[in-house]
């Protein structure tokens, strides 16, 4: 495993690599994620069989901005937008009608895809150098604690990583669908911040 620095050149090289899908490791504003091309099947194998996980669990997406958001993801509804507004970036990921481009894999054949705009400019940074959205699955084998900085990736198959150095304990990403007001995974927005929101939307 190769270690990039930040800099505009360690993201251009680690960019140029994820065209060939390769598998690289990443900070987020949670735990460092797991970087490829969700449009480049062979590439989201590889981020499987390095965590070991279960193709029936959909893989989360980051996107640098919202206009990357339509690469994946095949509408926007008025309720969606009040959350984007009040919680990107950060750590909320929400579910989404999928773009029929994307490849089931990432989805694991559901019709929503989970994507987040993350408050970690590095991770945004690789994103925007890339030129669009990339997996975030969490760098580590599956059922594993998350890795919250390089000496703690123990996911085989990583090609590169990028040293954000250690980060911070935090909660994960919530996981919420805003067209129902369901949350699939409790995380660092909660229930009231989310109902705040709702509430001012749906009065």
């Amino acid at each position: 495993m190769k270690i990039l620095p930040p800099t505009p050149e360690g993201l251009s090289e680690a960019a140029e690599a994820l065209f060939d899908g390769a598998l690289v490791a990443y900070p987020t504003d949670t735990v460092y994620g797991l970087a490829v091309d969700p449009f480049i099947e062979e590439a989201v194998e590889r981020l499987f069989g390095a965590k070991g996980r279960d193709i029936r669990n959909p893989v989360l997406l980051v996107i640098d901005d919202e206009e990357d958001l339509f690469d994946v993801a095949q509408g926007v509804s008025d309720m969606a937008a009040a959350f984007i507004e009040a919680f990107w970036p950060g750590p909320l990921s929400l579910l989404l009608p999928k773009s029929p481009e994307l490849p089931k894999s990432v989805t694991a054949g559901q019709p929503k895809v989970c994507v987040r705009c993350p408050d970690h400019e590095i991770a945004r940074d690789l994103c925007r150098t890339y030129g669009g959205p990339l997996t975030s699955s969490s760098a580590n084998r599956s059922g594993q604690p998350p890795a919250r900085s390089l000496d703690e990736l123990e996911a085989p198959g990583i090609d590169l990583a990028i040293d954000g150095g250690r980060l911070p304990q935090s909660l994960p990403s919530t996981v919420f669908d805003p067209d129902e007001f369901r949350i699939l995974r409790a995380g660092a927005i909660t229930d009231t911040q989310l109902r705040a929101v709702w509430n001012g939307i749906a009065r």
